[in-house]
């Protein structure tokens, strides 16, 4: 039992976390968000250009499942 007992951490290495709405972590970049989902809008046109400029059809059948998609995802967000 002694040895179960020396395994386990202290109480002074526990730490609490801290509450919401302090979140100070560097790692997150928090105010880059519009330039990345305007980095990914204009890499999603390039990759539609793309294949556009070697298959019309295959370029439509992007598009209309992109447009089908958000479609679909907004009727279920308002529903």
């Amino acid at each position: 039992m002694k040895l179960l007992a020396q395994e386990l951490p202290s109480q002074r290495t526990v730490q609490e976390t801290p509450p919401p709405g302090t979140n100070q972590d560097p790692l997150i970049a928090h105010s880059l968000q519009k330039e990345q989902y305007i980095g990914i809008f204009g890499l999603a046109i390039a990759l539609i250009a793309a294949v556009g400029f070697f298959s019309r059809r295959v370029e439509y059948a992007i598009i209309f499942a992109i447009v089908l998609s958000a479609v679909i995802i907004a009727f279920f967000l308002l529903v």
